[in-house]
């Protein structure tokens, strides 16, 4: 491993909180590297994902050596577009949505058969899979003190983003992985295989342990991850 100092510019998914990040940004800082933990406008009804690229470009601001770009779950439809603004030395995919040119993110649910394979794992896991509940989807193996932290954190997301075409041809040409939790309830792996088979032909999915929100509940794990091949 290089002990050139990079920076993660860490960006979340729905609710677009820099809070999800906040077990992970002292790990890597521990490690001798920079953290930017940025906040979306996942709130306002008036920003899309040109808006959520503007917020992680402002983020970085004039920061320019050795950026990572790391997109978190819906992230995966922003980061790609900070690319073409900001020279990045990688891109990290995390549990994320990877989308294809022209796609709405309304139309990745039904495009990738997302219901299908979260139902397919809960039966597998004796769960009902006709309700969506954070504790059992997201949390599950979150601490129980930062489960209840997350739980009085207020996620509000707007639905604008998931209205407009993803706006690139293609994917940019920059190094990518994808690292993935095999315990993700909501994107499960096998899931996820065959997502990043299709759509990023050549990335391999890195499995963690863990499920879905992985800067929540493996944060040592995600650092070591995300610094095993800068």
């Amino acid at each position: 491993m290089s002990a050139r100092v990079r920076t993660f510019v860490l960006v979340p998914g729905a609710g677009g909180q820099a809070w999800y990040w906040h077990r992970l940004v002292p790990e890597l800082l521990a490690r001798g590297h920079e953290a930017v933990a940025v906040d979306l406008p996942a709130a306002d009804d008036g920003a899309g994902f040109a808006e959520y690229a503007d917020a992680v470009v402002a983020a970085i601001g004039d920061r320019r050596a050795g950026l990572v770009l790391v997109g978190q779950s819906m992230g995966g439809f922003t980061v790609p577009l900070v690319v073409q603004r900001v020279p990045v030395e990688a891109i990290v995919l995390l549990n994320a949505m990877v989308p294809a040119p022209g796609e709405t993110g309304g139309e990745w649910w039904a495009a990738t058969g997302q219901a299908e394979a979260r139902a397919v794992c809960a039966a597998r896991e004796g769960r009902a899979a006709d309700t969506f509940d954070p504790l059992v989807d997201f949390l599950h193996d979150v601490p129980p003190d930062v489960v209840a932290e997350a739980m009085s954190v207020e996620l509000v997301q707007s639905d604008t983003p998931f209205a407009a075409p993803w706006p690139l041809p293609a994917w940019p040409d920059v190094p990518t992985r994808f690292l993935q939790g095999r315990d993700d309830r909501f994107f499960p792996l096998e899931f996820q295989r065959r997502v990043v088979a299709q759509r990023l032909p050549g990335v391999e999915v890195e499995e963690l342990p863990g499920g879905h929100l992985l800067a929540l509940s493996r944060p040592v794990e995600l650092a070591e991850a995300l610094l095993s091949r800068v």
